[in-house]
Order: C-alpha cells, then structure tokens, then sequence
C-alpha cells in the first residue's frame, strides 16, 4: 500500500476490527494484502477522499497472523 498512498495520504483516521489470530516469531516472513473496500469525497474538503482498506498478513505458512480495517484521508491527486 506505501508504494500507492505515498504523497496522498493526509490522515489515518482509524483502525477497527483488528485481530491477531495466529502468533508471529522471529525469523518469520510476512507478506501483507491489501483490497480498498470502499471510497467516497470528503463532505468538507473538495479535493480529498475517504478511504477504508482491509489489511491482511500472513506468514510463510499462509497462516493469517493479523487483519484489521482501516479509514484514511487521502488527497485525490499527489503531491
């Protein structure tokens, strides 16, 4: 997600359902999905946009070992 977001991201504007099924160790690889589940306009800022994106990572098992949801505010355009 950094690569896309860099530049537009005004504000994280929360995290919620947020769990840790499976436990992570040292040595671990983890690699971490991404899907945008919604988007609409700011009400009060013409040029930005809400975002909410599930996050989900996983171990080199494929075991998940973390997901939550989480809104942002994002600039429409980069910087």
């Amino acid at each position: 997600v950094n690569d896309i977001t860099v530049g537009t991201t005004v504000a994280n504007l929360g995290m919620k359902e947020t769990v840790f099924p499976h436990p992570v160790f040292h040595g671990d690889t983890i690699r971490v999905e991404t899907t945008v589940i919604s988007v609409r306009e700011s009400r009060s800022k013409p040029d930005r946009g809400i975002v909410e994106f599930e996050h989900r990572a996983y171990n080199q098992h494929g075991d998940l070992v973390a997901k939550c949801t989480r809104q942002a505010m994002m600039l429409k355009k980069a910087i």
